[in-house]
């Protein structure tokens, strides 16, 4: 039997009896919040013929915002590893609801889509309180 610390094993249980997850629950997590973000501008994306029959029409500004918000959402599925993403996802949303202006249609999508996101935040203070309790299932010994 080989007693060499350097075989210790990493997810040995910490001082207060909680061993840490055996797989990052945040990186799935970031791969949701990125995918919610591509769904997003397909969607935003396809409102775009709406804006051009319906209502007012298409001009330079309204098609400029939609466009905008489909390129910044699809930039920002990129970046959902740092640390301000979250804050950035959720200031998208506030400027797709503020789309209402462009077409009610783009509004009422940003609703869904905040409900939605704030569902998200619910499960990120729940996995945050579970990974503190030691109840994640990498963490069960």
């Amino acid at each position: 039997m080989n007693d060499d610390p350097a075989d210790a094993r990493d997810d040995a249980p910490e001082p207060g009896g909680i061993r840490p997850p055996t797989k990052d629950p945040w990186k799935s997590f970031r791969g949701v919040l990125s995918g919610l973000l591509i769904l997003e501008a397909i969607v935003i994306g396809l409102a775009i013929p709406v804006v051009a029959t319906v209502g007012g029409g298409l001009t330079a500004a309204r098609g400029g915002y939609v466009i905008g918000l489909v390129v910044l959402m699809v930039l920002g599925a990129g970046v959902q590893g740092r640390r301000w993403a979250v804050k950035f996802d959720l200031s998208l949303q506030v400027l797709v609801v503020a789309g209402w202006w462009v077409h009610p249609a783009i509004g009422v999508v940003g609703l869904l889509f905040a409900t939605v996101w704030g569902y998200l935040l619910y499960l990120s203070a729940d996995i945050r309180d579970r990974e503190r309790r030691g109840l994640l299932p990498g963490q069960r010994g």
